[in-house]
C-alpha cells in the first residue's frame, strides 16, 4: 500500500483556493517573510502545478512543505472552506518519499524521531525513564554548564534547556486501569482517558487532574497501560501509513471495553485534532465509531455538564489563555476551555491578543525549524507580555513545553500550566482531597 500523491486528489479540492489573501494575516511564516510563496495560497499554487505536472516533486516543493507549520490557522480564517490540511498532509508525505529531497541531518531526525521513537511505547518510555534519572541526578545542570548540547549542533544546544521535566510518576503509576467516582457521587457513565505519548511521561500529572476531575463529575474511567502513540506527529509530518499503523494499535488496545464507553477522552489539542478523524487513514467500522466517541475534556464537560468549583477567594489572581492550534482551528474548541477557566473562583482571566496564533512548537516543528519557530514564539510572549498574567493556561503539551521555555529564556516570572489542571485543584481545594476510588 503507498500513500496518496498530489495528483492523486480529486482535482476540485485542488481549486478551492479563490486566491482571496484572507488566509496571509492568520498565517505564521508569512508574517515573518512577507513572501507569497510562504503563504497559505503561495503553497497551494506550488501544489497545484505538481498536480498539473508543471513542476516537479523536489527541493522546492520539499522546503516550503517543511517552512509550514501545519497549524491549521488559514482554514479558519478562509472564506472558501479550502481543504488544505488534506493537501499539507498529502504534499508533506509525497514530499518525503522523495530520495530527491531533504539535508541528511533532517532525514536522520524524523526517521529517529517517526520511526525508532513515538512508533514503539516502550522505547519512549525508556527514554522518559533514562531522562528522569538524568534529571533527578542533576547531571543535566553540569551538561548544560558545560554546554556539551552544542557538540551535536547548536540547534541541539540551544534546545536542550526545553527538554520535558520528567514526572516523578508516569500515567501508568498514577493512574489505575479502572477508576470509579467516590461514595456520594453518583455514576452517569464509564469513559476511555487517553493518556498520550509525551503528556504520559512529561504530562502525568495533567492526565492524573483530568481523571479526577472526570471522576468528580461521576464519571467511571479506563486507561489502557502503556498506551500506543496516537499517530497524529506521523501524520501531520508525512508519514501517513505509519499514522495508519500507530492509530491501530492504539485503538486495539481499547477493543475490549470500548463498546461500553460512552466516550474517549483526549487532553491535548494536537493529538484530539488527529484522533477525531482515524477513518480518514484506518478503514475500519470501528475507526467511524471511534472518531464519533472521541471527545477533548474541555468540549466533553461542557457538553455532558460539569459541577461548577465553588469558593470566595479572597486573592483573585490573573491568567491569560493560550489557543491550541490544532484544539482551535483543528477541532473548533474555542468557547469550552474560557468557560471553564471563567468558571474558577480564584481566577480572572484576561484575554491574550493573538490568542489563536500559533507559538512555534507545530509537533517537531521546533526540533526541525528551530530559527523560525523562535522567531514565532517570541512574537507569542510578546503578547503575553502585554497582559498582566501570572499564569499562562493551554491545552496540548506541545504548547505548554514551547511557552514554558519561551518564558524562562525571557526571564519572565509566569507560570504555564492546563484548564483541567487548575479545575482539579478547585475540586480539590473544596472538598480538602481528592475523589479517587481504585477499588
Amino acid at each position: 500500500m503507498r500513500a496518496l500523491t498530489l495528483k492523486d486528489l480529486d482535482y476540485s479540492v485542488l481549486q478551492q483556493c479563490m486566491h482571496c489573501g484572507m488566509c496571509l494575516p492568520s498565517c505564521p511564516t508569512y508574517e515573518s517573510t512577507k513572501r507569497e510563496r510562504h503563504s497559505p495560497r503561495g503553497r497551494i499554487a506550488l501544489m497545484r502545478a505538481v498536480a498539473d505536472g508543471d513542476l516537479d516533486v523536489g527541493a522546492e516543493l520539499a522546503e516550503e512543505m517543511n517552512y509550514c507549520l501545519g497549524c491549521l490557522a488559514c482554514t479558519t480564517a478562509c472564506p472558501a472552506g479550502v481543504d488544505y490540511t488534506t493537501m499539507f498532509e498529502t504534499a508533506r508525505a509525497e514530499t518525503e518519499a522523495s530520495p530527491l529531497t531533504g539535508t541528511v541531518k533532517r532525514r536522520f531526525l524524523r526517521w529517529l524521531l517517526l520511526n525508532q521513537v513515538f512508533l514503539y511505547p516502550g522505547r519512549l518510555q525508556l527514554i522518559g525513564h533514562l531522562l528522569r534519572i538524568y534529571q533527578n541526578s542533576g547531571l543535566d545542570l553540569i551538561v548544560r554548564k558545560l554546554k556539551l548540547p552544542y557538540l551535536l549542533g547548536r540547534s541541539i544546544g540551544d534546545l536542550e534547556p526545553a527538554a520535558p521535566q520528567m514526572n516523578r510518576e508516569f500515567s501508568d503509576e498514577c493512574i489505575d486501569l479502572w477508576e470509579h467516582p467516590p461514595e456520594g457521587v453518583k455514576v452517569r457513565g464509564k469513559v476511555g482517558m487517553l493518556t498520550g505519548c509525551v503528556q504520559s511521561l512529561a504530562f502525568a500529572d495533567v492526565n492524573r487532574d483530568t481523571v479526577d476531575v472526570l471522576l468528580h463529575n461521576g464519571w467511571s474511567v479506563f486507561t489502557p497501560r502503556t498506551q500506543a502513540c496516537c499517530g497524529s506527529l506521523h501524520a501531520h509530518n508525512g508519514a501517513p501509513l505509519l499514522a495508519r499503523q500507530t492509530g491501530e494499535n492504539l485503538m486495539s488496545q481499547f477493543e475490549r471495553e470500548f463498546p461500553g464507553l460512552d466516550a474517549v477522552i483526549t487532553n491535548a489539542g494536537g493529538c484530539g485534532s488527529h484522533l477525531k478523524h482515524f477513518s480518514s487513514v484506518i478503514d475500519a467500522d470501528m475507526a467511524t465509531q471511534w472518531d464519533e466517541k472521541v471527545k477533548d475534556i474541555h468540549e466533553f464537560l461542557v457538553e455532558t455538564g460539569y459541577r461548577i468549583p465553588e469558593g470566595s477567594e479572597a486573592e483573585i489572581h490573573a491568567l491569560t489563555y493560550h489557543e491550541s492550534c490544532h484544539l482551535c482551528h483543528g477541532q473548533g474548541i474555542k468557547s469550552q476551555p474560557r468557560e471553564i477557566l471563567d468558571s474558577l473562583p480564584a481566577w480572572q482571566r484576561e484575554e491574550l491578543p493573538h490568542s489563536d496564533t500559533c507559538c512555534g512548537s507545530a509537533g517537531i516543528y521546533n526540533v526541525l525549524q528551530p530559527e523560525e519557530s523562535a522567531r514565532i514564539l517570541d512574537r507569542k510572549i510578546e503578547s503575553i507580555e502585554k497582559t498582566s498574567a501570572t499564569c499562562v493556561v493551554t491545552s496540548n503539551p506541545g504548547c505548554h513545553l514551547q511557552i514554558q521555555g519561551g518564558l524562562q529564556k525571557h526571564g519572565l516570572d509566569i507560570s504555564v500550566t492546563q484548564p483541567v489542571s487548575l479545575l482539579a485543584e478547585a475540586y480539590r481545594i473544596q472538598s480538602g482531597n481528592s475523589p479517587v476510588d481504585k477499588s
